[in-house]
């Protein structure tokens, strides 16, 4: 119970004055000694007990009424979210959550959490009285003084986004804001508790814990937990697009929600440059992840479109946004001597009916000349690279280009970014090295999108040379050993494989492993060029240079020109043509644990309200002084209803004389 004047509960000690007045009362009369008065007393002692306590109830009447009358006028306000306290609050920090999770629409009500939360926190403001409210919002992280909690929906500041939150910054913007402010402080983090958006782990949670505790007032942290059942919901994402000649191939995943396991149809429209078509999905499950190939116009160089599925308990996650530009072969370099293994990955890497790939080999001794402008990938068949080669291959993965290092079958040299061969070995005699155990959800090895595996088991080796080095072993061979490893380098991947397609060595350049590992990384690589054309709302990619003008193409949804850095959507940034899509983390449905919770904002004394996205629940806090009123008036009335004097029962008896 937090009560707003607080000085007004020093009117609680007037509720001892019926009391001091009673004790005065019984010291001013004289009790005397009267032998007439004991048959009196004789006559009323066992009516003795009634009347004391009638008056105890008089006197405890009188007294909770005058401590209710004073508690009334202390204006208080009762909520398990706020709390007790003994003084009023002068600031309001709301850090409020924009991110596209948070339009998702609970069970029990319409609106979306984000419009739930500001309603709620608009009717507790005003019980706050005159109490400033300052709004930090996720997107754009910065200040602004709230003028009235009447118009905090209708801000801009407040609206829906298709971006991502990042809570530890956001504390910390908190606390700096706080240490140029005084008097009593609450900070108010609204968020639906997303996992990817307050990031537990981050060492940044310290830094920002530090600052609050260095403020010359610690404020009470309260955090409005906006989770619980949500409406259906079915979301669309594009993981991938990349154009092929005249075609543009499209790597797009639909979900709906968690309690759905029946097979349901799903209506997809797909828009290219304002030409709209529809087709029927059939979800089997929960998910659907399928590679689209859409038909480009002749002639045409550059466009965008989006697809889109029917509205449902969030309308930030219907759409998802594509753009392309001009088409352009795949090349693919292939550093290595001549010989049998270098014609296989040369054929890998642009089988004969690909007419956009195309691949050349380099001899490892003009390797420092390469020229990455235009390559995808680099498969490498000869000692790591070091030197000006080293340079190059660096910016090439800098690029977000591809890298595979096959065995060169020499001794170990110079490491590469901390990754080398260990020397090479043979199977004993009559046995083989065999492929067991690979990821089949994840890399180049990867199930099909039917769910088909690769026959990696096929793959069996006679000679072998391990990678050595901190990398991600995606699959191993039958002793455990690993086979193929991963390694991200900024914005570009280093691939270990530890065979090559010799028949000296293995049976590699038969295919089934070959030509599906080589392919998917060539076409990571190849994303490259179309990656200027996507990006994420909120992302370094997606915001405009100096002096850029940004241009909404699409029509879909609702523009709002006051966000439109915050919006996924279709752009022209003077010369550049941007789809912008939320972020796939906002799809997660990863809730953060009450553990992590606390071990982020430990030693803060934070209170959580778990019941802040209930609909049916529509008040953070309520002024209950009209019920403390009612109180002093039904405790006055029993006082009165106690001092009424008894009924006098007058009884006659008769009797007979006789004469």
């Amino acid at each position: 119970m937090l009560f707003l004047n607080s000085i007004m509960l020093w009117g609680l000690l007037a509720a001892s004055i019926p009391v001091i007045i009673h004790l005065i009362n019984r010291r001013r009369h004289k009790t005397i000694q009267w032998a007439a008065m004991q048959f009196l007393l004789k006559a009323t002692r066992e009516s003795r007990g009634k009347k004391k306590l009638r008056h105890f109830l008089i006197l405890a009447c009188r007294t909770l009424g005058i401590a209710a009358l004073v508690l009334a006028a202390a204006r208080p306000i009762v909520s398990g979210f706020l709390g007790w306290g003994g003084g009023s609050i002068d600031l309001v920090v709301l850090v409020l959550d924009r991110s596209a999770s948070m339009e998702a629409k609970p069970g029990d009500g319409l609106l979306a959490r984000r419009q739930i939360v500001l309603e709620k926190v608009r009717e507790a403001m005003k019980n706050l009285g005159s109490a400033r409210l300052v709004l930090i919002d996720s997107a754009s992280g910065q200040a602004q003084d709230v003028p009235s909690p009447e118009v905090l929906a209708d801000l801009s500041s407040a609206a829906a986004t298709d971006t991502s939150a990042d809570f530890p910054t956001l504390l910390t913007r908190a606390a700096e804001f706080l240490a140029e402010t005084h008097g009593r402080a609450e900070v108010w983090l609204a968020s639906d508790m997303q996992s990817s958006n307050w990031h537990p782990d981050d060492e940044r949670w310290a830094a920002a814990r530090a600052s609050l505790a260095n403020l010359p007032q610690k404020p009470t942290i309260r955090v409005l937990s906006l989770t619980g059942s949500a409406a259906p919901n079915a979301a669309i994402r594009l993981l991938g697009s990349r154009r092929a000649a005249d075609e543009l191939l499209l790597d797009i995943e639909v979900t709906r929600s968690a309690d759905s396991h029946v097979a349901a149809n799903l209506p997809l429209t797909t828009t290219l440059n304002g030409t709209r078509t529809t087709e029927t999905l059939t979800l089997p499950g929960q998910s659907l992840r399928f590679q689209k190939r859409v038909a480009l116009p002749a002639g045409s160089d550059t466009g965008s479109g989006w697809f889109s599925i029917p509205a449902d308990g969030n309308p930030r996650d219907n759409a998802a946004f594509f753009a392309y530009g001009p088409a352009r072969p795949v090349k693919s370099l292939v550093v290595a001597p001549p010989g049998e293994a270098t014609d296989y990955l040369t054929l890998a890497a642009a089988p004969p009916g690909f007419g956009n790939q195309r691949a050349e080999r380099i001899d490892p001794a003009q390797a420092a000349t390469l020229s990455i402008n235009d390559v995808a990938s680099l498969l490498w068949a000869a000692p790591l690279p070091g030197g000006a080669a080293a340079e190059q291959v660096s910016r090439l993965l800098a690029a977000g280009g591809q890298v595979i290092f096959f065995p060169p079958g020499t001794s170990p040299a110079k490491p590469f970014l901390d990754l080398n061969w260990a020397p090479p070995t043979s199977a004993a005699k009559d046995k083989y090295f065999i492929l067991k155990d690979w990821n089949h959800s994840d890399g180049p090895l990867r199930d099909g999108l039917n769910g088909t595996p690769l026959p990696a088991e096929r793959l069996k080796a006679i000679r072998r040379q391990l990678p050595v080095g901190d990398a991600s072993p995606l699959a191993r061979w039958e002793d455990g050993e690993a086979f193929l490893t991963r390694r991200i380098f900024d914005r570009g991947t280093v691939w270990f494989v530890a065979s090559t397609p010799d028949y000296t060595w293995s049976n590699l350049g038969d295919a089934d492993v070959l030509l599906p590992l080589v392919q998917r990384i060539v076409a990571l690589g190849a994303e490259r060029f179309d990656a200027s054309y996507l990006a994420y709302v909120g992302s370094e990619a997606a915001k405009s240079l100096p002096g850029e003008t940004r241009t909404r193409l699409d029509d879909y949804g609702t523009p709002d020109p006051a966000n439109a850095d915050h919006l996924a959507g279709i752009f022209k940034l003077d010369g550049r043509l941007l789809a912008l899509n939320r972020q796939l983390a906002e799809d997660a449905p990863e809730i953060l644990p009450r553990d992590a919770l606390n071990t982020a904002l430990e030693g803060t004394g934070y209170t959580l309200l778990e019941q802040a996205g209930q609909a049916n629940d529509p008040t953070l806090s309520r002024d209950v002084w009209r019920a403390f009123l009612m109180a002093v008036l039904l405790f006055f009335l029993a006082e009165a209803l106690l001092c009424l004097p008894n009924k006098t029962t007058v009884q006659v008896i008769s009797k007979d004389v006789k004469t």
